[in-house]
């Protein structure tokens, strides 16, 4: 008996862990007024698999299955397509409208560090508005995330709709533009050498590679020399990332946002500005989170091109986030509290001073065992857990209980409110 590769249980200190990076999330999305949000596992494989979906690559990984009614169907490899079904199907909803929602998605991809088949994805997006203030107010989102965590993050970005422009004026043709650009993304990955063998392997005409190998051997280009290189000033790409630039720099982020011209992330539906978030540090490679503008998929599910739906996301990668806090202490709750019954005549005693302590919203729990006393305490300890309530039979007789508190090593004889006062306060 064993897990399926690239699956996992989580509990103890790693799913507390895990609660807590959620909770933050939760509270952060809340702050940022996104409504919550619970989209389907099961979805039709004709939505998933439409051409306005995550594309070729993403439909390798996908995992497809029929019912007993022989119904294709799929389990969801995102959270982004189950989202553009919703507003597909509910015309009414008003518009612009912000929701989050945290939950699996399947892939049955390679397997790596931060990388699983079954993972959880914590998403926000907003429709309704055509930025840049959207991707803006998403960018400071993910930076109040990552300080909070203590992650030092830089944010890669840029627009696809630019890259589209650079790539028209290298020559590149309009149908091969979207996988000539998701060439370019892999740069880091398979380097200068792995990208010219994947544009030979499309067929470009030699001046053609010639000219975008000449584009990546630049050193660090940025948007205004790029503008100024290919005349591209005014182009509706360059537009866009000017405004977004200039909004960047106005609300003090251009510290974390570096601006890359290559990056353009895996998916097929983005159509504007695009991000990927990485550890400042570069010690971990794998992306942290992304996101970016899809303007067109809703308006096609609905078959009404003609109806703007525009829409822009940021997806956090729990996996990933997880596996560079590591081995990161989990800070334990200070009012978490165990009560220990001694004796035989004490159990009842103990039950009601937990439903008193947990009315008052305190984390009780209640040793039942049989355990001796030092036993108790060292595991207590080893728990974090901040107060023990022992309740022996004098105790229960006079209504008292005796408080110790793990962190002073100081013990109290208090009666139950009193006790519930010195771990409140």
């Amino acid at each position: 008996m064993q897990n399926v590769k690239g699956t996992y249980d989580y509990f103890g200190k790693e799913q507390r862990l895990r609660k807590k990076v959620q909770t933050l999330l939760e509270e952060q999305f809340a702050l940022y007024d996104y409504e919550s949000m619970d989209t389907t596992l099961l979805n039709e494989l004709e939505l998933l698999t439409s051409k306005y979906a995550g594309g070729d690559e993403i439909l390798k990984e996908m995992y497809q299955l029929s019912d007993q009614g022989e119904r294709r169907l799929g389990l969801r490899y995102d959270l982004t397509i189950p989202f553009a079904k919703v507003i597909a199907l509910n015309p009414g909803i008003e518009l612009p409208f912000k929701r989050y929602e945290i939950g699996k998605v399947f892939r049955d991809g390679p397997v790596k560090r931060g990388r699983l088949r079954e993972f959880l994805q914590c998403d926000a997006d907003v429709v309704g508005i055509s930025g840049p203030e959207a991707e803006a107010e998403l960018m400071q989102l993910a930076d109040e995330v990552f300080r909070k965590l203590e992650i030092p993050v830089v944010m890669k970005w840029n627009n696809r709709r630019f890259l589209g422009e650079i790539l028209e004026a290298l020559g590149v043709p309009a149908a091969d533009s979207l996988s000539v650009m998701l060439t370019l993304d892999k740069l880091q990955k398979v380097g200068v050498a792995g990208v010219k063998s994947e544009l030979t392997a499309k067929g470009l005409n030699s001046d053609t590679t010639a000219a975008i190998l000449e584009l990546i051997g630049l050193e660090n280009p940025g948007f205004e020399q790029l503008c100024s290189k290919y005349n591209l000033t005014g182009q509706p790409g360059a537009v866009e990332v000017l405004a977004l630039q200039t909004l960047i720099s106005k609300i003090g982020l251009q510290e974390i946002c570096q601006f890359d011209p290559f990056l353009s992330r895996g998916l097929s539906f983005y159509t504007g500005t695009v991000y990927e978030i990485f550890d400042a540090s570069g010690t971990f490679t794998s992306s942290l989170g992304g996101g970016g503008r899809y303007d067109a998929i809703i308006g096609k599910l609905v078959e009404r091109e003609d109806m703007a739906y525009p829409t822009v996301g940021l997806s956090f990668g729990m996996e990933s986030i997880m596996a560079l806090l590591g081995e990161r202490k989990v800070e334990e709750n200070d009012a978490s509290v165990m009560i220990v019954p001694i004796g035989d005549d004490t159990l009842a005693q103990a039950l009601m001073t937990a439903a008193q302590l947990r009315k008052e919203g305190i984390r009780t729990s209640i040793e039942t065992g049989k355990r001796k006393l030092k036993k108790v305490l060292a595991s207590a300890s080893t728990k974090g857990i901040r107060y023990v309530v022992m309740i022996g039979e004098n105790e229960a007789s006079e209504g008292i209980v005796r408080l110790k508190d793990m962190r002073e090593q100081c013990e109290y004889a208090v009666v139950p409110d009193e006790a519930i006062y010195l771990i409140t306060k």
